[in-house]
């Protein structure tokens, strides 16, 4: 299992506001800031990257292979319908048949990933790119979705190279979300799937208070309609009930659970004061350094 830290949080003192969440509210344009920030050995876009009621097809494609040239093949674009708070209220736009929005849009997008021709006729989504787009002899990059619910894990196993979570914990992840996207990707003659989680983690001697930190830091998380389905399956009633808190050695038991479950990539997202996050990115760099 490949481990990585979530750029969402950082060890040393509080910063104005993570990477990911500013691309969440918009005003920048993700892939090219990755770039600027020599983002070129992670792996993995998170799953709140790409939104995709903000980004058209055409655009999206030329700069993901772009982005794939200039960083030598490895770039893995994630991409998300958002939230229906952040589509109406912010973007004003219909939020409506969110599931067919992402699978037109995966119609056109996948093949213009490959450096094909596009022509994508659908009821939401239509894109007709009649050249290939982007540097050729680029390596497709790997694409992957926030899939959680049922339907959407189905698209995900059938149609792209896997799953993107964030707060689904260890037992939705090996009840729901591994045996759904691999037999949907079996059934299509795909690749087995990768699963991207990605979770809240603190290496902390206070768990109690751990715990009321993390709540507090993600709250908005569990309002929303997608992540409060996954910690009810979870049977989990707020945010940390689905994180990796404890010592060292608990925490570090805990990822190995989630390994087990079938979770590919693991992105913790070192969270609590500065001290525990300042231990729970020492626990990912050690542990990453003997995948």
């Amino acid at each position: 299992m490949i481990i990585t830290a979530a750029p969402r949080a950082q060890p040393a003192a509080d910063r104005a506001e993570p990477f990911d969440e500013r691309a969440l509210k918009g005003g920048m344009d993700v892939l090219v800031v990755g770039r600027r920030d020599h983002c070129t050995t992670c792996d993995i876009c998170g799953k709140r990257i790409d939104t995709r009621y903000q980004g058209r097809v055409i655009v999206v494609g030329e700069q993901a292979r772009t982005v794939q040239d200039a960083i030598g093949g490895h770039l893995s674009l994630g991409i998300g319908l958002s939230h229906k708070v952040m589509v109406v209220g912010n973007w004003g736009l219909p939020f409506e048949r969110p599931f067919t929005h992402m699978k037109e849009y995966v119609d056109a997008l996948a093949p213009m990933l490959r450096g094909e021709k596009v022509e994508a006729r659908g009821e939401l989504v239509s894109t007709i790119m009649p050249i290939t787009i982007g540097p050729r002899d680029v390596r497709t990059p790997s694409l992957l979705i926030a899939a959680l619910g049922t339907k959407m894990l189905e698209l995900a196993g059938s149609m792209t190279d896997g799953t993107l979570l964030w707060l689904t914990g260890q037992k939705t992840i090996a009840s729901h979300i591994t045996p759904t996207i691999t037999a949907a990707a079996q059934a299509a003659g795909r690749p087995s799937p990768r699963i991207v989680c990605s979770l809240p983690i603190c290496v902390t001697n206070d768990e109690a208070g751990a715990r009321d930190r993390i709540n507090e830091t993600y709250a908005t998380y569990a309002t929303l309609p997608s992540y409060a389905a996954m910690l009810e399956r979870e049977g989990a009633d707020s945010p940390a009930g689905a994180s990796l808190i404890g010592s060292s050695a608990h925490v570090l038991e805990q990822i190995h659970d989630l390994e087990g479950a079938g979770v590919t990539e693991f992105s913790g997202a070192p969270s609590g004061n500065a001290e525990e996050r300042e231990a729970s990115l020492h626990l990912l760099v050690e542990l990453n350094a003997t995948k």
